[in-house]
């Protein structure tokens, strides 16, 4: 016996004997994993014995048995986990008598704080609540005798199984869009950044419906790494149970660094890792098996037909031709006859184009076979080589599951090395929708609707694919990416010019959207700059169409028709400058007529004067209007705090500014002098709900600069009484002098949380030094803001370099 073990009857039946052994046992750190839940198994089995035992003498019951189903029964209990229990009776024991034996099982539990699922039925209820409840039966199918007529419980657990295998063509659909249902209520967990490792798909229910589906024997799933798969699971879930002390499956993000200490990993993003991992086994092993099943349940559905028409005997499959050494055969791509793949090293990416192409799923035993017999690819590649593999990416949404095939048998990494560094790692930014290396099948998935806008769709698709490849290296992903990405294009047996083409997309792939959201594009230094990068029309084509597609694969945050207004903007300007033109120099433009209007109505008056003007709205790509915004323009005399103090309002009645647009200009007043107002441009968009009435926001306006309503107070009130949910503890703010290269302003970038008011706080740190700013450029994404303002010494003139510097270490304190 160990130190864990009771080690008297007395000490079992006892709840404080079992609470001490029970507590031992999961603070004993030499012990934990597989062991560990075996032994709380065994711990708990001995004491409900001896609780049963004693209660069934007491109360005279006999023909009765206490039986662990669901996780309990498979003997797989974690810190927290529930007891789930069935009390088992031939139905020969007095009621009274039963529900005092209940009792005396049920309240121990109960004053222990466990949590309990438990029932009392004859072998006969229990069948018939199991045909009546799936989620019964399948618990019952784990159904395990831990104290009373043994024999009782296996004739149970006998006819359960039964059950199940006769019930099979019904019961295992019904179960598959249990799954489906859940899966889609839940999200992937190899995805998620905070998944629910039971409920989630490729999670702990899954491994458990597989489980249900073997015992059906009408089909098996994949064996290979789904015991590995489901304790990695089971141990994050116990770690989780104990760092918490609740009974949760959910893995948030505070407590993602703690379940991985506990484990012995490095940090979460090792645990999560990990944890996406065996989710991807799961679910690749759900996915066939599934599959499996409709195959056989279907051809059992059907075969008796067949025979009935045909006289007896097996009917052959068709095999249809889908490529050299490829065919499908009864609704999956597999091997001829004839193939060699020991001989025929682009076999894989032959198959694996074939299937994308005809929307077939991949055998799995050809799967498997192609990893062990295929011959290595040659380096470089043969020109088949590459063209099959543009094949497969150019396929569209079916590019995926062939995608998630060849990952599931280590396919991909022999064929592109540098693809382990990104496979199945977690990106910490509720923006992206995937990991890493799912986010890169989804870009060329997204890039594959877009190849007929460009001249190069095969460089375009390997873009697409390699873009993101320098994330886990230290450093600027795209300045790695880069050098990893000419090792892999050449791999791929493209010639000099395209690699250098690839590798020009892989390092600016952010370029274009960047420069869009967050510089003023009537800069020529900033239309210059990217023209200079790219260097031909042709790779700004290419640019143009990634930038989309990573965008829409990142996540819906990523893209909207007011981003795609700008960067084809931008990428109109470059355009014209690599054909030779020069962009114009900028010249203050003059004020437009109802800008007019309002200057001299805000000269009159010397107030503040407001127009809101929503924008007309675009078809998106699914063909729903889409709105680009709202366009708020103000005129006021020139005075101090105009900037933060519009900013403020603006957050105050929840509106998101996207761009604004700040000029001076003079106007002749009745006495024959001049008079210096502002004018104001701001693009702006609802939180949600109603655009505020330009009334109220000019009162609130007046209030702001008349220092009567105190704007900061106002949104500290309102971030209190809403709090943000507890999570990952943001970075400090980072303010930067962006080296634009600019003649006409001093370009400052801020890196920050976002948060309401934060260009309220940015437009008064900005005040404090004594500078104008002539536009500002917001781009938000998730949780994280790039605030990039344009700034010119009061006289208009560039800030020098010692200037700037102070300026953004000024701004930086300003903002911690």
């Amino acid at each position: 016996m160990t130190s864990t073990e009771v080690t008297t009857e007395s000490e079992e039946s006892g709840p404080s004997g079992y609470a001490a052994a029970r507590l031992r046992l999961l603070q004993e750190k030499a012990r934990s994993g597989p062991p560990r839940r075996a032994a709380l198994a065994t711990l708990t089995d001995g004491w409900l014995n001896a609780l049963f035992t004693t209660a069934a003498q007491d109360t005279g019951v006999r023909g009765a048995a206490l039986v662990a189903v669901g996780g309990y029964g498979r003997g797989e209990l974690s810190p927290r986990s529930d007891l789930d229990l069935l009390l088992l009776h031939d139905g020969s024991a007095d009621a009274a008598a039963l529900a005092a034996l209940a009792d005396r099982v049920w309240y121990p539990v109960w004053d222990l704080g466990l949590a309990l699922d438990h029932s009392v039925r004859t072998p006969a209820e229990a069948r018939r609540t199991a045909g009546e409840d799936l989620k019964v039966q399948l618990g019952l199918l784990d159904a395990r005798p831990v104290a009373g007529d043994a024999g009782l419980a296996a004739g149970l657990r006998t006819a359960i199984l039964a059950d199940w295998r006769n019930q099979a063509p019904k019961r295992l659909p019904a179960l598959d869009e249990l799954c489906r249902e859940r899966g889609e209520r839940m999200g992937e967990l190899q995805f998620l950044l905070e998944p629910d490792l039971k409920e989630a798909r490729g999670g702990l229910r899954d491994a458990t419906a597989l489980r249900a589906v073997a015992a059906s024997w009408v089909a098996d799933a994949p064996r290979e790494g789904l015991s590995e798969a489901r304790r990695v699971l089971l141990d994050a879930r116990d770690a989780l149970h104990l760092t918490t002390g609740r009974a949760t499956d959910r893995l948030a993000l505070q407590e993602q660094d703690q379940v991985a200490a506990e484990l012995g990993l490095l940090d979460a993003d090792v645990l999560l890792r990990q944890v996406y991992e065996a989710a991807r086994t799961v679910s690749y092993a759900t996915d066939v098996t599934w599959r499996e099943v409709n195959r056989v349940l279907r051809a059992r559905s059907v075969r008796p037909r067949l025979r009935a028409m045909l006289g007896g005997g097996k009917p052959v499959p068709d095999r249809t031709p889908l490529a050299d050494g490829v065919v499908e055969a009864d609704g999956e791509v597999v091997l001829a006859r004839t193939a060699r793949p020991e001989k025929d090293a682009v076999l894989t990416l032959r198959a694996a184009a074939a299937a994308a192409e005809s929307g077939l799923p991949l055998s799995r035993h050809l799967v498997r076979h192609l990893a062990s017999a295929a011959r290595p690819m040659p380096v470089p590649w043969p020109a088949e080589a590459r063209e099959e593999l543009v094949t497969l990416l150019g396929a569209g949404e079916a590019t995926v599951g062939v995608w998630e095939a060849l990952e599931s048998e280590g396919i991909i990494t022999r064929l592109l090395p540098d693809w382990e560094r990104v496979h199945c790692r977690p990106q910490r930014n509720p923006v992206h929708t995937w990991t890493v290396d799912r986010h890169l099948v989804e870009t060329a998935v997204r890039a594959a609707t877009l190849t007929r806008r460009v001249g190069r769709p095969d460089l375009l698709l390997v873009a697409a694919l390699l873009h993101d490849i320098g994330k886990g290296w230290p450093g600027d992903h795209s300045v790695a990416g880069e050098v990893i990405a000419r090792d892999m294009a050449a791999r791929i047996g493209f010639d000099t010019h395209d690699v250098g083409v690839v590798c020009t997309l892989v390092r600016h792939h952010l370029l274009l959207i960047e420069t869009a959201t967050r510089r003023d594009l009537d800069d020529p230094a900033t239309v210059r700059s990217v023209a200079a990068a790219l260097g031909s029309a042709s790779t700004l084509e290419l640019l143009h169409a990634l930038t989309e597609a990573d965008a829409l694969a990142t996540g819906p945050a990523a893209w909207s028709t007011w981003r795609a207004s700008l960067v084809t903007d931008l990428v109109r300007r470059v355009a014209a400058v690599l054909a030779g033109e020069a962009p114009p120099e900028p010249e203050p433009a003059a004020p437009s007529a109802e800008q007019e209007r309002l200057a001299v109505e805000a000269l009159r008056t010397g107030e503040p004067v407001l127009a809101l003007h929503t924008q007309p709205e675009t078809p998106a790509d699914d063909g729903e209007p889409e709105p680009v915004g709202v366009e708020l323009l103000i005129a006021l005399p020139d005075r101090p705090g105009v900037l933060p103090a519009a900013a403020g309002v603006l957050a105050l009645h929840r509106l998101t500014v996207r761009a604004a647009d700040l000029r001076a200009v003079e106007l002749p007043t009745e006495l024959g002098d001049t008079a210096d107002l502002l004018l104001l441009s701001w693009r702006v968009a609802a939180e949600f709900g109603a655009l505020p009435q330009a009334a109220r926001l000019r009162a609130d306006l007046v209030r702001a600069l008349d220092g009567s309503l105190d704007i900061r107070a106002r949104l500290a009130e309102r971030e209190a009484a809403y709090p943000r949910r507890r999570g990952v503890k943001a970075p400090p703010p980072r303010v930067t002098v962006a080296a634009a290269d600019s003649k006409v302003a001093t370009v400052i970038e801020v890196r920050a949380q976002d948060a309401p008011g934060l260009l309220h706080r940015i437009g008064q740190a900005l005040e404090q030094s004594a500078v104008r700013v002539r536009s500002a450029h917001v781009s938000t994404l998730g949780a994280n803001a790039v605030d990039t303002v344009y700034v010119t010494r009061q006289d208009g003139t560039v800030l020098s370099g010692a200037e700037a510097t102070a300026l953004a270490k000024a701004l930086e304190d300003a903002l911690r």
